[in-house]
């Protein structure tokens, strides 16, 4: 069946909705459809509005907040975001790393990503093909928290800390030669790769940060961190023990389909295999924090 009527999938009465919809640069369409479902009592599993990722990120606006509760309430049902960014190498990887820990004194979060195969926006809300001095949406230490940093928060709730403050920074790498891409080209003198962290910051120090890497070419910025190989979600962890670990997606299908793709693919699934587990839960919002195991059941067949 395929239909563009909410009220046609709603009277399938499904167990859930797996809603891969636009980012929260659309929220209101997302908000609205979301809502239907779950005051219907059909749980929703997406990975659209990151910022959902943790709802009580201090950056998300009450009305983008408020509409969801209201309708879980009403449909006794639930709402996970795992996120796009995506949100499981980001709290579940570093999460599930320091339970091996007896001290942390810092943890970092990694994605460092080529972009040169990449069809996705990230002109505008990047600045990645524009010229140096143009200034994109991310910049701005608010958005960016909100679009991207909700992990943060989320790691150090449960380290059962609260932090002092949530800082940011940017930097620009601009390319001395022209780079072709899945898009175009990007002409010498412009902006062909980004670094930004977000940090919580406890006790004077910052101790939770996640960091993007996106380049237009491997040779690009090249004091930049870097994976061991291209396209790479990486944990470094200082403390007791030190923990570093690299996890790469990859088709191996002889498809020739890109790493990105493989990690979308991967971001899609963990909001399907949560289904079942998000029905268990009592109504309401549904963070990585509430879910147990998620193993796949099924994956081997």
């Amino acid at each position: 069946m395929t239909t563009t009527s909410v009220d046609e999938l709603i009277a399938l009465e499904p167990d859930a909705l797996a809603h891969y919809g636009p980012t929260a640069q659309y929220a209101d369409e997302n908000i609205r459809v979301i809502s239907a479902f779950l005051r219907a009592g059909i749980d929703v599993c997406s990975t659209a509005m990151t910022p959902w990722v943790w709802p009580d990120l201090k950056q998300v606006p009450g009305d983008w907040r408020d509409p969801i509760t209201a309708a879980c309430e009403e449909g006794g049902a639930s709402c996970f975001t795992t996120g796009i960014d995506p949100g499981f190498a980001n709290d579940l990887f570093p999460l599930t790393l320091m339970g091996l820990c007896g001290r942390v004194d810092s943890v970092r979060a990694s994605e460092l990503l080529d972009y040169t195969d990449y069809e996705g926006d990230y002109e505008d809300e990047m600045g990645i093909g524009r010229p140096p001095g143009f200034a994109p949406l991310l910049e701005i230490p608010e958005l960016l928290i909100m679009a991207w940093g909700a992990t943060v928060p989320m790691i150090a709730h449960a380290a059962g800390i609260a932090l002092d403050d949530i800082t940011t920074t940017w930097e620009k790498w601009v390319t001395p030669t022209d780079r072709k891409t899945a898009k175009g080209v990007i002409e010498a003198g412009n902006v062909a790769a980004i670094r930004f962290t977000i940090n919580g910051v406890y006790a004077g120090r910052e101790v939770i940060t996640l960091e993007h890497v996106n380049r237009i070419g491997l040779d690009a910025a090249p004091d930049w961190p870097a994976g061991s190989a291209d396209d790479v979600y990486r944990v470094d962890i200082a403390g007791s023990p030190s923990i570093s670990q690299e996890t790469a997606f990859r088709f191996t299908d002889g498809s020739g389909r890109a790493p990105a793709v493989a990690g979308c693919l991967a971001t899609g699934l963990r909001a399907l295999n949560a289904v079942p587990y998000v029905n268990d839960l009592p109504a309401g919002w549904v963070t990585a924090l509430d879910l147990p195991l998620v193993p796949g059941v099924g994956t081997i067949r």
